[in-house]
């Protein structure tokens, strides 16, 4: 029973540290991220984080990228299921951004963005881990597409089209703290989308 118990601790810290940091990172960045508060935040150790993460704070920033990247799929997943016609499912997956955008008080945008703008050329590991989110997010658009019928080739050029549009309203919307430049793109991509649609 111990062993269990010590083993439930021990992914509770990982796990703590993986939200943290993910957290963290999202609002500042990985550079405006100290490992001081990350730890004091987590309510970990510093030992702690070297015994889960050898490679220290780069290798922990990657697990968070991870962790973020999956936050964002599940809401992205949630947003185009809600609606059978993708141009539908854009509407109500800019919707859910919005609100769950102002229901962070404007302070929980795209979980990688901060972090992707900085490590460019700097910080490869980082960077490939941001790369990978982003071509996670286009894949679930794509799929939608695929599976009404879009062409291969225009369904990945819109999902790029569409995930690129869906960063630049959100980091909009958290600036402007409105949830206009979110629902105006969500209505815009929808005709996009549609323009497309097969016949």
């Amino acid at each position: 029973m111990a062993a269990a118990t010590g083993t439930k601790t021990a992914q509770g810290t990982r796990e703590r540290l993986v939200r943290t940091a993910s957290r963290l990172m999202q609002h500042g960045g990985y550079e405006n991220t100290p490992v001081k508060q990350l730890v004091r935040e987590a309510e970990a150790t510093l030992g702690s984080l070297y015994h889960f993460f050898p490679g220290g704070k780069q290798e922990l920033a990657v697990a968070a990228i991870h962790y973020g990247d999956e936050e964002f799929a599940a809401l992205l997943r949630t947003g185009l299921a809600a609606r059978q016609d993708p141009a539908e499912a854009l509407v109500a997956v800019t919707a859910l951004l919005a609100e769950a955008l102002e229901a962070s008080d404007w302070r929980d945008g795209c979980p990688v963005t901060a972090t992707a703008l900085e490590t460019v050329g700097r910080l490869p590991d980082l960077q490939a881990a941001c790369a990978l989110a982003f071509a996670h997010w286009q894949q679930l658009v794509a799929a939608k597409l695929l599976d009404s019928g879009y062409p291969e080739e225009e369904a990945h050029d819109l999902a790029i089209t569409v995930v690129n549009t869906l960063e630049g309203a959100e980091m909009t919307s958290q600036v402007t703290q409105s949830r206009t430049p979110l629902l105006v793109a969500g209505r815009h991509l929808a005709r996009l989308v549609a323009s497309y649609a097969p016949r």
